[in-house]
């Protein structure tokens, strides 16, 4: 029957079963996702983005490490030159052996040999303030040898006003940039790359004078220079007391032959302990313990055949420096032979405290066999030091007094011709 004309006309509607519905939904939901991931550009993708920023990461956290491993290298040489210098200088000399005493006894509380070199990084600044000053003075250096030709040549010439002049404004002109990259941290890049403007600006802050004034305060606390000094003394003075002994009655041996030949079974009985009393001193920070035989007695117990390599390596680096003895140097050049000396001597120092950590951490003793075997390893190993050492007194440039130079245990160098 047709509609009545008066009622409204309704629209049909299809309806769907509930599954279709659903998919239909999905459908459309991911093709408005996709549609919109297209109109992104590539970069903006998250997987891409992260990707990008772990490179990024591992770029600069290569880098770093290629920089930290190149200043550590740095502040090693800086370290080994700067322990030479000291070396020659009497009082210095304390220094010098304090570092050395202090860097086998932290391998030893430690049992690490990263450990055995303290202060490695402010070495690096300190030797790229030096190294950086010596590069930046070399056009200073320059202008200086024109302006005293020309003085020598013609006096008063516009040549000789000319050069005398450049040399005035280089020499301010090298003062404050060699302050202003110290000012800036030391670090070689600022002696390379100097940035007045920024200098300027850092110079006139409120409180910048202070605040560096602070820092190399800080700095220069964080040296240690007393304590090493101080250790340095004490370790010179505990081997000196054992080894005044039996060198005295060796260098009697010339002239009293038994005298000497019980000076030498004298100082083969020290030289057995010597080394390890000193680190275990050093490590602990306690003089008595310079004379505890025992002590190292029971180091010895734990590892005698680390105790065995440690010493002939002491005594075996210790015998070529001798050489050096021969003639005597001049002080401008003294330390070319003492950077030999701590070269030789450092390493030495680090495996006997690296020895004397591997024992202080073992629980029990080797076996008996062992032991005696080490023990009798060390009696031809110190018998040809002792002999090599009595007949040095006939090539040293001092004499019967090189005897008692002895750099491996006491003074890095012959403290007696300084």
């Amino acid at each position: 029957m047709p509609p009545d004309s008066n009622s409204a006309v309704v629209p049909a509607v299809l309806v769907l079963d509930p599954p279709v519905q659903a998919e239909l939904a999905v459908s459309s939901a991911d093709d408005a996702m996709l549609a919109e991931r297209a109109a992104e550009p590539a970069a903006g993708i998250p997987g891409l983005f992260h990707l990008e920023r772990a490179n990024s990461r591992n770029r600069f956290a290569a880098i770093r490490a290629v920089g930290s491993a190149i200043e550590w290298l740095m502040g090693a040489a800086a370290l080994i030159v700067g322990l030479s210098f000291l070396a020659t200088y009497p009082l210095l000399q304390m220094l010098s052996l304090g570092y050395l005493l202090e860097a086998g006894g932290r391998v030893a509380r430690t049992g690490r040999l990263r450990d055995g070199f303290p202060g490695v990084r402010k070495a690096a600044r300190l030797g790229s303030i030096v190294f950086g000053a010596w590069l930046v003075m070399w056009p200073l250096r320059f202008t200086s040898i024109m302006a005293g030709a020309a003085r020598l040549i013609e006096p008063g010439s516009p040549a000789d006003r000319g050069w005398s002049a450049a040399l005035a404004i280089l020499t301010v002109l090298t003062v404050a940039h060699i302050v202003g990259a110290c000012w800036r941290g030391g670090r070689l890049r600022h002696f390379l790359w100097p940035r007045p403007v920024r200098l300027c600006c850092d110079l006139f802050q409120r409180g910048s004078y202070a605040r560096s004034r602070d820092s190399v305060w800080d700095f220069v606390v964080s040296l240690r220079l007393p304590y090493y000094f101080w250790l340095g003394l004490r370790g010179f003075l505990g081997g000196l007391m054992w080894l005044f002994l039996p060198i005295s009655m060796l260098a009697a041996g010339t002239k009293a032959p038994l005298v000497g030949f019980l000076g030498a079974i004298g100082l083969m009985w020290v030289l057995t302990f010597l080394p390890f009393v000193q680190t275990r001193f050093a490590a602990e920070n306690r003089f008595r313990l310079m004379f505890s035989v025992r002590g190292a007695r029971q180091w010895f117990r734990r590892a005698p055949v680390m105790f065995w390599l440690s010493l002939f390596c002491t005594l075996l680096f210790a015998l070529p420096l001798y050489l050096l003895k021969i003639e005597i140097v001049p002080r401008e050049a003294a330390w070319l032979p003492s950077l030999l000396f701590v070269v030789f001597i450092f390493p030495a120092r680090l495996l006997t405290g690296w020895s004397c950590g591997y024992a202080a951490r073992r629980p029990r003793n080797r076996n008996w066999f062992l032991r005696q075997m080490a023990r009798l390893a060390m009696v031809p190993v110190v018998a040809i030091y002792v002999f090599l050492v009595f007949f040095t007194q006939y090539t040293s440039w001092h004499g019967v007094a090189s005897l008692y130079e002895q750099h491996a245990f006491l003074a890095p160098v012959p403290f007696l011709g300084l």
